[in-house]
């Protein structure tokens, strides 16, 4: 059996399949990410959910994609709590931008970009994938993504800018307090998932004229940044995943038209394209081995 995983910061997907590409399982955890999260607590994590436990010594190989996962390093680290649980499995760990570039592949290049938690980009031409510009993360980068908005949504109200519906909305709801959002932000771990944590409410101010100018602006400084920078990008079609493209794609696609960006496939959860991707591509590999 074959375990298939897609993981963000917040969330992971996962789906239980054989070679023939049958699901036999699917079901979600919470997210992995080596820079929050070590081997113990992804063991931990797992043995909590029976989902997993109901599986584990049937799989046989594992092929995990998850934010953070960038480098030999890193992946060690989800690795060794996966093979503390799947003890009778091959475990490979890479990096979401790979699933994000598996899972709009359709033959063609393509650029592929996520925009959920965190954002990034990449090329990929069928063989390999290209970064061109590293993702610096929610404190210095992930424009566009859940935590970069999130992080706007503050800063406007902290500092008197939000339209005074959404500013007593945002108290009424939040009761949030200078200091508690410091100590949050600064002192507590996973302060970027706790920053995209406020795209629900800025959901509820989607037609808002203030969050248009938000999500418009937001997306074409990612296109700027995020999809510029690749000499071939206006001669290919730019594709996107993660719940904030997903959830906002009409802005998405504005900032697309205004930027000149050829806009294809925006999906929510990659996952089953991503199914798709290996049954064509990577299980026929572990049929011959």
């Amino acid at each position: 059996m074959i375990l298939i995983a897609d993981s963000g910061s917040t969330k992971a997907d996962w789906r239980l399949i054989d070679k023939n590409g049958k699901t036999f399982s699917d079901f979600s955890t919470m997210g992995f990410n080596p820079y929050f999260h070590d081997s113990n607590l992804v063991e931990t994590k797992l043995k909590q959910s029976s989902d997993v436990m109901d599986i584990a010594d049937s799989v046989e190989h594992v092929f995990f994609y998850g934010a953070g996962c960038s480098s030999a390093a890193l992946n060690v680290i989800i690795q060794e709590g996966l093979e503390r649980i799947f003890t009778n499995a091959q475990v490979a760990v890479d990096h979401d931008l790979n699933a994000c570039a598996y899972s709009t592949y359709y033959g063609e290049p393509e650029i592929s970009c996520i925009l959920g938690t965190g954002s990034n980009s990449c090329y990929f031409d069928g063989e390999s994938v290209y970064e061109e510009i590293p993702s610096l993360a929610y404190i210095l980068g992930d424009e566009g993504s859940g935590s970069f908005f999130g992080k706007k949504l503050i800063q406007d109200y902290f500092y008197k800018l939000l339209p005074d519906d959404m500013a007593q909305a945002f108290h009424t709801e939040f009761r949030l307090t200078d200091k508690e959002l410091v100590r949050k932000v600064y002192n507590e771990p996973n302060a970027n998932v706790y920053l995209a944590s406020f795209m629900k409410f800025i959901g509820k101010f989607k037609d808002h004229p203030h969050v248009k100018n938000w999500m418009v602006d937001g997306f074409r400084h990612f296109l700027k940044i995020h999809v510029k920078c690749f000499e071939n990008w206006s001669s290919v079609k730019v594709h996107f995943i993660g719940s904030v493209a997903f959830h906002f794609q009409e802005y998405l696609a504005e900032a697309c038209e205004k930027e000149n960006v050829d806009l294809g496939e925006v999906i929510k959860k990659p996952i089953d394209n991503l199914v798709r991707y290996h049954i064509e591509y990577k299980i026929p590999q572990l049929v011959k081995a």
